[in-house]
């Protein structure tokens, strides 16, 4: 016993050491972001005011890697096909801690910063789901972080990851494929909400496919007998789908956006175009009825007695929460305390809402407990799944908006170019920082969170919905 109690002590006394040197690095690092919040919120207003929609977000990407270079770190650009997809890196040697940063916009949904739908450009692009902040959040914990490892307070490499066309293609699925996100550790991301929360659920998983048909025009007067109509094709597919709809699980979603149904109305339409959206929990869930949703398609062709073609367009995973992560990120998120909101942030937000016909409750940026994770959460997708699928990642969700706004919506884009999201955005960097700090210096918790991945995984073999082809920069609106 009196051999053990020296041990025991000395023991004790290193875990305070460590733990007192840890809160240090952070107050370091919430220094940091904060001396640059200044410069954080002028990229993203940038980006925000530029509304660049899918691979088309040159100026917005610009922007980030120039910060990125001004700030230490070695830029890689062009990558996977993609002239917008980039990482940033800095420092050697492991462990290798990625940062995921999007900053792609949404179409038609222009917006000034007013609680009422009011269009900055008429039928202009607009950021419904604030990319704008997601990037620039990630980015400036990123440097954040750089600057321990320059000042020998951290050991290892960070690597700031910029993913375009989140919103429309996915672009993280070609940078998976290309090999970008190999020879990492961990993945940080993090996504703007109506809440704040270490986020443990998952996602769902999608693929997005188009179908085409192709017929006979002819004059839809004259001679309508000679015709064969793709837009009746189209019309029939879309009624089975709506039909179909009774017969799949609750956890299912369906959802398509005409493309192309014909130009005048005197001609009978020999082609037609729709892009289609299946989603479900998982991707073995989703695959039958994506298989059936295809076979829908021929047998509209049959009835329409028209040509049809199936492209798979690409498709995400899941996001496979990680709960050792997403404790550690709930401890910092309580250190950090609530988001602090004006009288006039308040006011902005309830006149939102009753523009928008919900319940006039404000901005929540409380702190909860942390969740359980559920099995069916519902909720959208996100191409960071496949990346969960191929390296751990800790996630979050940082007020952004006020409670209940429709998102992909003009009310996004406005509390997105505002003071509302750049609170929530300044409040994520510092908490993916904190978070950063803590598995930077931890082995334990590194292996902890690798542990967790790789009994989710099990026996899993990653197979990506994505064709063998190069991203579809060039495509046509």
């Amino acid at each position: 016993m009196k051999n053990f109690l020296p041990i025991l002590i000395l023991m004790l006394s290193f875990g305070t050491i460590n733990a007192q040197s840890v809160n240090k690095l952070k107050k370091q690092l919430l220094s940091s972001i904060e001396q640059k919040s200044d410069e954080l919120i002028t990229i993203s207003d940038n980006i925000w005011h530029l509304a660049e929609v899918a691979f088309r977000e040159e100026k917005s990407a610009q922007y980030l890697m120039e910060y990125a270079k001004q700030n230490g770190f070695d830029v890689d650009s062009d990558l996977a096909g993609m002239p917008t997809a980039f990482t940033a890196t800095f420092g050697e040697g492991s462990p290798v801690i990625g940062i995921i940063g999007e900053f792609d916009a949404l179409p038609g949904l222009s917006q000034t910063t007013v609680p009422y739908k009011n269009e900055l450009t008429d039928g202009g692009a607009g950021h419904g789901c604030g990319h704008n902040l997601f990037g620039t959040a990630s980015l400036g914990a990123a440097v954040a972080i750089k600057e321990l490892i320059e000042k020998g307070s951290l050991k290892g490499t960070v690597k700031y990851f910029g993913t375009p066309a989140e919103e429309k293609f996915f672009g993280k699925l070609w940078m998976i494929r290309d090999g970008v996100f190999d020879n990492v550790d961990v993945v940080m991301d993090w996504h703007p909400a109506d809440k704040t929360e270490a986020n443990v659920q998952p996602s769902l998983a999608l693929v997005d496919f188009m179908v085409e048909f192709t017929g006979q025009a002819s004059h839809a007067s004259v001679d309508p007998w000679n015709a064969r109509s793709a837009s009746d094709a189209l019309e029939l597919y879309t009624s089975g789908i709506n039909a179909y709809r009774e017969h799949v699980k609750p956890s299912v979603r369906m959802h398509y956006h005409i493309q192309d149904a014909g130009k005048v109305v005197n001609v009978v339409p020999d082609y037609s175009r729709i892009w289609v959206r299946v989603r479900d929990i998982t991707k073995d869930g989703l695959q039958p009825v994506y298989d059936q949703v295809r076979k829908m398609a021929g047998g509209a062709a049959i009835m329409a007695n028209v040509e049809h073609k199936v492209s798979l367009i690409s498709g995400v995973h899941d996001l496979l929460p990680n709960r050792t992560g997403g404790a550690v990120m709930q401890k910092n998120l309580e250190t950090l305390g609530d988001i602090q909101y004006s009288e006039e942030e308040i006011m902005f937000a309830l006149e939102m809402q009753r523009n928008n016909g919900k319940p006039e409750i404000g901005i929540d940026g409380k702190i909860r407990p942390l969740r359980e994770t559920l099995d069916s959460p519902g909720g959208g997708s996100t191409d960071s799944g496949d990346v969960s699928y191929n390296v751990p990642v800790v996630s979050l969700a940082a007020t952004t908006a006020p409670k209940g706004v429709p998102w992909h919506s003009w009310s996004v884009v406005a509390s997105s170019g505002m003071s509302i999201g750049h609170k929530g955005m300044l409040h994520a960097a510092k908490a993916l920082g904190m978070t950063m700090v803590d598995i930077f210096k931890d082995n334990k918790l590194r292996e902890d969170i690798k542990r967790e991945f790789d009994e989710k995984i099990g026996e899993y073999e990653y197979d990506a919905y994505l064709d063998p082809g190069p991203p579809p920069i060039d495509y046509v609106d």
